[in-house]
């Protein structure tokens, strides 16, 4: 950590910024600033940081929880996605003992984190309380939840991982998050990004999912060079999947079901074939191969 990095929350209204205590919540529910007097909002003992956008249609329907939470436990993506992001955590940051997710829904990726090492601070954050409201069932009491904006972070300096995990592909100003996360990171600390690729790729599921773009390759990594982070691995991930992958969609082209979740209905059997393909490609991932294509991207970065 630098000297200018003094783990500190940062006032929203006057900017004013303050040291954060290692024993103590980061954004404590009614928490008042010292500078300007102003008090956050809370609700069931989560600091609200943008009260005005909870729950609102804003880059996802929180309508959909409920049936995210189900899929997250067995569905093969998510299940080999949350393998692969512990797996470059530890490899790239196996020091790391402060940890931000931004969107963190229903907690699945946090509570993968939660038992791959032990935390001094595991937070995860959410635009939507609808979510928190899972993640807080899921998680251990002493993890702590907030609802804000990604784009307007209210902390400097304060972890040493952070990470946002097919969210910011939702953020028109996906830049901004990118801003907001450097500020939060300590200088050498790291930030881990998953994102969908390939904008050929586009259907009906990236509309009804409210996403604003899928990423071209090198697009993330340029975008992250340009907010204060040195690109350390990317690699493209359901690589092994991807023609099968980009065989459904163009199938389904023209077909307007209205249901963002069509695309995740497997029998059990080709779920679990999907498992095992998917568990053989992220160990090849995890000893340094990096898969030129796939349908998702996934960047680990440090703070410079």
């Amino acid at each position: 950590m630098s000297g200018t990095d003094v783990p500190s929350r940062r006032c929203l209204v006057c900017n004013a910024a303050e040291p954060i205590a290692a024993k103590e919540p980061v954004w404590p529910p009614g928490w008042q600033c010292p500078a300007c007097g102003h008090v956050v909002a809370q609700a069931e003992g989560i600091s609200m940081f943008a009260s005005e956008l909870a729950d609102t249609v804003s880059g996802f329907d929180p309508k959909l929880f409920d049936r995210l939470s189900e899929l997250e436990a067995s569905y093969f993506w998510f299940v080999i996605r949350n393998k692969l992001i512990v797996g470059l955590a530890d490899k790239f940051f196996p020091g790391a003992r402060r940890f931000l997710e931004i969107g963190c829904g229903n907690g699945s990726v946090l509570r993968a984190l939660a038992k791959s090492r032990p935390w001094e601070r595991l937070v995860g954050s959410e635009l939507h309380p609808a979510g928190l409201t899972y993640a807080r069932k899921r998680l251990p009491s002493e993890v702590e939840f907030v609802q804000m904006d990604a784009r307007n972070i209210p902390g400097v300096g304060i972890f040493d991982l952070t990470g946002a995990f097919d969210v910011v592909e939702h953020i028109a100003d996906d830049e901004g998050v990118l801003r907001g996360l450097r500020a939060a990171t300590q200088t050498g600390g790291g930030t881990i990004i998953a994102v969908p690729q390939h904008p050929w790729l586009w259907s009906q599921t990236d509309d009804l999912a409210h996403h604003e773009r899928r990423y071209r390759r090198g697009e993330l990594e340029g975008k992250l060079r340009r907010n204060g982070f040195e690109v350390l691995f990317s690699s493209s991930f359901t690589a092994l999947l991807l023609p099968l992958m980009a065989a459904s969609r163009f199938m389904k082209s023209g077909k307007q079901d209205g249901d963002v979740f069509s695309e995740f209905r497997l029998n059990s059997h080709v779920n679990k074939a999907f498992l095992a393909i998917l568990g053989l490609e992220i160990r090849f991932t995890l000893a340094g191969l990096r898969w030129p294509a796939g349908g998702s991207r996934i960047v680990v970065a440090r703070a410079v």
